[in-house]
């Protein structure tokens, strides 16, 4: 998600994307849908009409522009079925986005290409991110009226509100077959001062559901102890786990980096904190500093959420690390191997 594409999505690309559903319709409408009909499946050709309508049907997500749609159904999805509030628990609650590895994606090992996860990763994000941050967009988008953003000198801050994808990282387990089924089960992993760390886990279909759904029930969910196979040992899910991704997002104003927890705040989903608040501190993100042991079953305050933010940041900090790697390279100082064709 590039910055600045949620500040062009309402004012331009909405009203676009309406107007061309409108004119489609009235097109539509003009079209003897059963002739038509007819005459696709038994005029002259049909057999190969056929194949290549079935051949775009197992494809339609490799197809030219169906990124583009996948991204912008996510923003229009949650924006009319999105709950009015969600529970402050939410906040690192998983996502879950179901897809299938298409006939191209298909490398020559006959699997699911490395490389097409990374869309996947797209489509997934913006589901999680619109869904949970979706209400808090606005407010620091009108930050000139809410006064929510302000730099290092007391100013408020203004400018188009957008979200940058900053770097990507993902461990590949296993393969997906051609056709096969998965889920990519997204949530927040943690943030610190700049950026919105995300973890993404890609899980064989079916065999995992979640204990409950928050706001609107979406399909079946487990009880929430789970044991495998009549043992009496707890499941170990990260088996059903085929590869896992790490992303980070920064929110900007203008060219001004917007502190995450600013965003997370105006969505309703950060507790109270006591002293400076979310964003005092050495580290920016906080004080005090003492914590209380997480309980899953007692109130759900700042203590659980900077705990649980800490627990992740443990893990981000290390991909944060590899930002350094940018200073590895040395222009081919010493000779390159080469320039080849067809890159």
């Amino acid at each position: 998600m590039a910055v600045g594409t949620l500040a062009l999505f309402y004012p331009v690309f909405l009203p676009m994307g309406a107007a061309a559903i409108v004119y489609t319709g009235h097109r539509a409408l003009y079209v003897d849908w059963r002739v038509l009909l007819t005459q696709f499946l038994t005029g002259p050709g049909r057999t190969s009409r056929i194949l290549l309508l079935f051949f775009l049907v197992l494809n339609w997500k490799s197809l030219p522009l169906a990124w583009t749609v996948r991204i912008f159904h996510s923003f229009v999805y949650h924006i009319l079925r999105r709950p009015k509030q969600l529970p402050q628990r939410a906040l690192f609650h998983y996502s879950v986005t179901s897809s299938r590895t298409s006939l191209l994606e298909t490398d020559y090992n006959i699997h699911k290409s490395n490389s097409t996860y990374f869309a996947d990763l797209d489509v997934s994000r913006s589901h999680l991110v619109t869904h949970l941050l979706g209400p808090g967009m606005p407010v620091i988008g009108a930050n000139a009226t809410n006064k929510r953003v302000r730099d290092k000198d007391g100013n408020v801050v203004t400018g188009s509100f957008g979200i940058g994808l900053g770097a990507v990282f993902c461990s590949f387990r296993r393969e997906i077959g051609p056709l096969q089924g998965y889920e990519m089960w997204s949530r927040i992993l943690s943030w610190d001062r700049k950026w919105l760390y995300i973890v993404t886990h890609f899980v064989v279909k079916g065999k995992v559901r979640p204990t409950g759904w928050d706001g609107r029930r979406m399909g079946p969910t487990r009880s929430r102890v789970q044991k495998a196979d009549g043992s009496g040992e707890t499941v170990d899910f990260s088996k059903y786990v085929v590869a896992t991704a790490i992303s980070k997002y920064v929110f900007k104003l203008g060219r001004f980096t917007v502190h995450p927890a600013l965003v997370v705040e105006a969505a309703g989903l950060l507790p109270e904190r006591p002293g400076e608040g979310w964003l005092g501190g050495e580290t920016g993100t906080g004080t005090p500093e003492e914590l209380s042991e997480m309980d899953e079953e007692g109130e759900w305050d700042w203590t659980k959420v900077e705990a649980e933010r800490r627990r992740g940041l443990s893990y981000a900090e290390h991909f944060a690390a590899l930002d350094g790697t940018n200073s590895l390279f040395d222009g081919g100082e010493d000779g390159a191997i080469g320039s080849f064709p067809l890159g």
